[in-house]
């Protein structure tokens, strides 16, 4: 993840972790992976802001390129932006898991979610979502276009 001076000095004085780990029994079924795709997908804070802006998630390609037109009013906002982010990186993942052919929630051993594509590479997705809410770019869309065509 890219160096962000303010983000990481706040992140320091609040003793807080960036992005999301998920611990817990490996996924050893259908059952479990279902449940922490389910998981992941909440994204309750983006979810809750994108509502306040006229806008439903439905967990589709065009509700990123729709989320991409947000005027970013959580920038204003340090103690919401990577919660934010966070939540728009795991809502990019989301979408991805349920509309590209082999893509799957896939946890590293420090409980960070990653998606893994059918060709075995890896996505940070929770690192391209604090880039967006920090900075506008790459856009959720972008992403989802490029890894949709590897």
């Amino acid at each position: 993840m890219k160096n962000i001076p303010f983000l990481d000095n706040w992140l320091k004085r609040r003793d807080l972790a960036r992005g999301t780990a998920v611990f817990g029994p490996g996924a050893d079924g259908a059952s479990e992976t279902q449940g922490l795709a389910e998981l992941l997908a909440e994204c309750e804070l983006l979810r809750v802001r994108a509502g306040d802006a006229g806008l439903e998630l439905d967990d589709s390609p065009a509700s990123l390129e729709a989320l991409d037109q947000l005027t970013p009013r959580w920038r204003d906002d340090p103690e919401e932006l990577p919660w934010l982010g966070n939540d728009a990186g795991l809502y990019l993942g989301s979408v991805i898991v349920r509309t590209v052919a082999g893509a799957a929630w896939h946890l590293w051993p420090s409980g960070q979610p990653v998606v893994r594509l059918a060709s075995g590479r890896e996505i940070n997705v929770v690192e391209f979502g604090l880039d967006w809410a920090v900075n506008g770019a790459p856009e959720l869309s972008q992403v989802y276009a490029e890894v949709s065509e590897l």
